[in-house]
Formats: C-alpha cells, structure tokens, sequence
C-alpha cells in the first residue's frame, strides 16, 4: 500500500511540475519572452523565470491535491 501511495505521489508530483513549467512556457511565447534565444538577455531571463515558476506552481497545486485527496474522512 505504501508504495502504490509513493508512485501516485511522485507521479502527480511530476505531471503538477511539467503542466506548470508548460504553462509558464507558453504564457512566456504569448508574452514574446524566448526560453531559447541565444544569450542571457532580458526575453530569455523572463522566459525562464516564467517556466520555473509555473513549474513551483504546479508541483505545488499537485501536493495540494494529494494531500486534499489522501485527508482522512
């Protein structure tokens, strides 16, 4: 049992961080901020900022919902 809960855990964990890392991506295209442009230039720094706070966010979001969904009754 506790290692079906460690693998649900762990499996929301990572699909909370990638949707939410996708989602900074995509806000940062939608904002003209490239995660990719060559250098370190302010678009690029946005663009990564963006992704690695959607990527905090949605790991956060997901531990939330474990934890919500794993309360005792």
């Amino acid at each position: 049992m506790m290692e079906k809960s460690l693998w649900t855990e762990g499996l929301s964990d990572a699909i909370g961080f990638v949707g939410g890392a996708l989602l900074g991506f995509w806000l940062g295209r939608l904002l003209g901020l490239d995660v990719f442009a060559p250098g370190y230039g302010n678009a690029s720094i946005g663009g990564i900022l963006l992704v690695g706070l959607g990527g905090g966010g949605g790991l956060q979001l997901a531990r939330r919902w474990q934890k919500r969904k794993n309360k005792p009754d």
